[in-house]
């Protein structure tokens, strides 16, 4: 039997890319799933149905604007009535479209509101979800925090400042959390993959640009792909990582060497 079953995963952003490809695998070894969307309601709600029905596990969706971290209370109030435990929570949801203008952009053209909304859903919502989850793990003995970070904060993206700064400090808190939750048996990890060909990265107007120059310097010779980095995350909550704290896992295929 699988050590996660009858576990259960909390993850922010749920419904496409890297969050879905993680909650699936999650569910595929019998994880039950509490994971939030944004906008598309129906389908959070279809992949509550498919999980429920294929993996004979449990699965809610919970609406949540990461742009506004202290929700996450509420949320996390609402998984308390639908789950016993919190084991595990992974803070993946990003944003994307007008609220990061002047965000994403040239260092010459960024504005604070942008840099400030990239940093609230980076950073700040992860604080306060980890924070949430952490009572929740404290009180079933321990559990596994990991932040999805990327590579941005290592190798120049074209309009990335504002995401690679935020993921650097992200990735730095992921170390302060770790050093003060390990006596509560909690350990935190960053995961940092990229560039990762998502919806989110498609969106970027010079998607093009970074496809090909991803795959020219990576030495397996593609794009990383949203389940590429669902196995490193399950690693990561797993008994078998349990001496991998304060640490940033890299899956990119090799090109932050190149």
């Amino acid at each position: 039997m699988s050590e996660f079953r009858g576990k259960t995963l909390v993850l922010s952003g749920g419904t496409r890319g890297i969050g879905r490809a993680i909650i699936t695998k999650f569910a595929q070894n019998g994880a039950n799933i509490a994971f939030t969307y944004n906008a598309n309601e129906e389908e959070a709600k279809s992949i509550v149905a498919e999980f429920e029905s294929k993996y004979k596990i449990k699965a809610r969706y919970y609406k949540l604007n990461i742009l506004e971290p202290e929700s996450y209370k509420a949320v996390f109030e609402r998984i308390d009535a639908d789950f016993e435990a919190v084991n595990f929570f992974v803070s993946n949801a990003i944003i994307s479209g007008r609220p990061v203008v002047g965000g994403f952009a040239p260092f010459m053209r960024l504005k604070p509101k942008g840099l400030n909304n990239i940093y609230t859903a980076t950073v700040l919502a992860f604080v306060i979800g980890a924070q949430e989850a952490a009572k929740r793990m404290e009180k079933v003995g321990g559990g596994a925090i990991v932040g999805i970070i990327s590579t941005g904060n290592l190798t120049h993206i074209e309009n990335y400042a504002g995401h690679g700064t935020s993921k650097a400090a992200l990735e730095i808190m992921v170390k302060y959390a770790a050093f003060e939750l390990a006596d509560k048996n909690i350990r935190v990890n960053a995961l940092s993959g990229g560039p990762i060909d998502t919806d989110a990265l498609r969106k970027f107007p010079n998607y093009e640009e970074i496809k090909a120059a991803t795959i020219s310097r990576t030495p397996l010779g593609r794009m990383g792909q949203a389940s590429d980095l669902a196995g490193a995350a399950l690693f990561l909550c797993s008994k078998d990582s349990y001496w991998v704290n304060a640490q940033t896992i890299i899956a990119d295929g090799g090109s932050s060497f190149t």
